[in-house]
């Protein structure tokens, strides 16, 4: 049965991308199938795995219209067991045309369901916002995936993401839960990071992973050369936290 994970946060630069990318890396190299779906108009998902964006005749843009399917979109990428539903900032466009459109709560969901191909992990990167996007991000998953930095306002806001998870729930899909939430970009030499981290603890009990994402230049350097971490320097902590990561994603889902 396919697992479908939305990794969301309405806050910009908290680490959501860097997260959906590496994890669906690391999943796809404890050899489950995998599939990444860029939700995210800027596209960077697509391009943090070398996708070419110029060259594409058909992206998320046009499955969420309706006029193609997800399966013509899914594009292999060179990692093994690992495929990736590329978008650009088209899909920004799309989202004003889709407004409109009829059961415009529920595309991605009826894209997913649409494929022929059974995947063990989907993987939504969703917009940094609670857009109409996003909402169809939370309709299509079963989990969410909750990256918050290790910052002062890092909790600013998440009540909002919350309540819209609660309306979800109530209004389309009623088994949509938590997955966890993963403290990114922190810096352990700091005392501020130490207290966020025990803040996110308190709000999430039990709710929060052990694995910690580090504030790292490597990870930081590897999306502008087209590559997932574990392939840029899979040596770094960032690799090995976000393998971490992975691991316990699928002792969670189990």
């Amino acid at each position: 049965m396919t697992t479908v994970i939305s990794v969301t946060n309405q806050k910009g630069g908290v680490g959501k991308t860097t997260t959906a990318v590496n994890l669906a890396y690391f999943l796809a190299k404890s050899g489950k199938s995998t599939l990444l779906v860029d939700f995210d108009p800027q596209g960077n998902a697509s391009s943090g795995l070398g996708i070419d964006k110029q060259a594409l005749q058909q992206t998320m843009s046009e499955v969420i219209m309706g006029r193609t399917t997800l399966d013509q979109v899914v594009v292999g990428t060179e990692y093994q067991n690992l495929w990736v539903a590329p978008t650009t900032p088209q899909l920004a466009n799309t989202e004003v045309e889709l407004a409109q459109a009829e059961q415009r709560f529920a595309r991605l969901r009826l894209a997913l369901e649409s494929l022929s191909i059974e995947y063990d992990f989907i993987i939504i990167d969703s917009p940094p916002s609670l857009s109409l996007l996003t909402v169809n991000g939370l309709i299509a998953a079963q989990y969410v995936l909750l990256p918050v930095q290790a910052e002062f306002y890092a909790l600013e806001g998440l009540g909002q993401l919350l309540e819209t998870m609660k309306l979800v729930r109530r209004a389309s899909n009623p088994t949509l839960e938590l997955l966890g939430v993963l403290p990114t970009m922190v810096d352990s030499r700091t005392t501020l990071s130490s207290q966020v981290v025990a803040e996110i603890h308190k709000h999430f009990p039990g709710k929060v992973f052990n694995s910690v994402i580090p504030r790292n230049i490597r990870l930081a350097e590897a999306p502008s050369h087209g590559l997932p971490i574990g392939v840029y320097d899979r040596f770094s902590k960032g690799s090995r936290a976000y393998k971490s990561l992975a691991k316990e994603v699928m002792e969670r889902v189990q």
